[in-house]
C-alpha cells in the first residue's frame, strides 16, 4: 500500500505544487489516486496557510477530497497545529466531519489523550513513532496500543547515506509491535532510501511533497501524482527480500 502525503507543512515557498487550499488538495488527491495512491494523508490549513484542527478547516477539506476520491483519508493531531494537549483533545471532539484516521505523534505531549478522543469517535489512529525520540519506548508502553491501526514509523535521518540503517535500527526497536500493521517512511534525502527498504521488506509506505520534493534522480516533482508514480516504480522492481528481522515480510498487501 502506497498513502500519498499531500502537504505537511510545506509552504508556497516549496513551490507551486504543494496544495494549501481544500480544492487544490482535492484535486492533487484525485490525480495521486489515478497515479496509484491507496490511501490520503492531508494537512488542512487556514486561509492564512497554517496547520489547523478547526473542524470548519477539516470539514472542508474532507468534503472536497471526497467528493473525488473514495478512498481512506487521514488528518495529522501534531502538536504545532494545536499545542495545549487539552485543547487538541476538545478539537478531536469537536469535529462535525470525521477522517477515517489521524496520525498521533506518540513523543509529544499529551499523545494518548489525543488517541483515546479519536477512538472513542471511530476513528482510526496511525501511531506516529519518530527515530531519535522517546515515542516508541512510549507506544510500546501505552495500553491503546493494540488498539491503533497502524504503527507510522517515520526516519527522520535525512542523509541518504545512512537513513537506510536509521530505519533498521527503527524497526529493531519496534519489534513485533504488538503484531500491528506497520507503514515505513522517511523524509527529503532519506525519502528513497526508506522507501526502497519498505518496498523490500513488503511493508506499506508512503510518498508525498509532504516528505519530499525531488524525485529519485533528482529532479524536481512536478506533482503528487508524479512522485507516487515513482514510488510505483519501486514497487514493481523485484527487489530482493530483505534479511530476517523485525517485520520483514509483514504488513498489508
Amino acid at each position: 500500500m502506497i498513502q500519498v502525503c499531500l502537504n505537511g507543512l510545506r509552504s508556497a515557498t516549496d513551490g507551486a505544487a504543494v496544495p494549501l487550499s481544500p480544492g487544490a488538495m482535492a484535486e492533487s488527491a484525485a490525480q495521486a489516486v489515478a497515479a496509484g495512491a491507496a490511501e490520503v494523508h492531508v494537512h488542512p490549513r487556514t486561509p492564512c496557510g497554517d496547520d489547523t484542527l478547526s473542524p470548519r478547516a477539516l470539514a472542508e477539506v474532507l468534503t472536497a477530497i471526497r467528493a473525488v476520491v473514495d478512498v481512506p483519508v487521514g488528518v495529522t493531531t501534531g502538536a504545532w497545529a494545536e499545542p495545549d494537549p487539552g485543547r487538541r483533545v476538545e478539537r478531536v471532539r469537536s469535529w462535525t466531519v470525521l477522517p477515517d484516521h489521524a496520525s498521533v505523534n506518540w513523543h509529544e505531549p499529551g499523545a494518548e489523550l489525543v488517541a483515546a478522543a479519536l477512538l472513542e469517535r471511530g476513528v482510526g489512529v496511525e501511531a506516529g513513532l519518530w527515530s531519535g525520540t522517546d515515542g516508541p519506548r512510549r507506544f510500546l508502553a501505552s495500553p491503546l496500543a493494540p488498539r491503533v491501526l497502524r504503527v507510522l514509523a517515520e526516519v527522520r535521518d535525512t542523509e541518504p547515506g545512512t537513513a537506510g540503517e536509521s530505519a533498521r535500527s527503527l524497526l529493531a526497536q519496534l519489534g513485533t509491535a504488538h503484531g500491528i500493521p506497520l507503514l515505513l517512511h522517511g523524509e527529503d534525502g532519506g525519502a528513497w532510501p526508506v522507501l526502497r527498504l519498505a518496498r523490500r521488506s513488503g511493508l506499506d509506505t508512503r510518498i508525498g511533497l509532504e516528505d519530499v520534493l525531488f524525485l529519485p534522480d533528482g529532479r524536481r516533482a512536478a506533482s503528487n501524482a508524479e512522485l507516487v508514480s515513482a514510488a510505483r516504480d519501486f514497487a514493481e522492481i523485484r527487489w530482493p527480500r530483505a534479511g530476517p528481522g523485525p517485520h520483514s515480510g509483514c504488513g498489508n498487501p
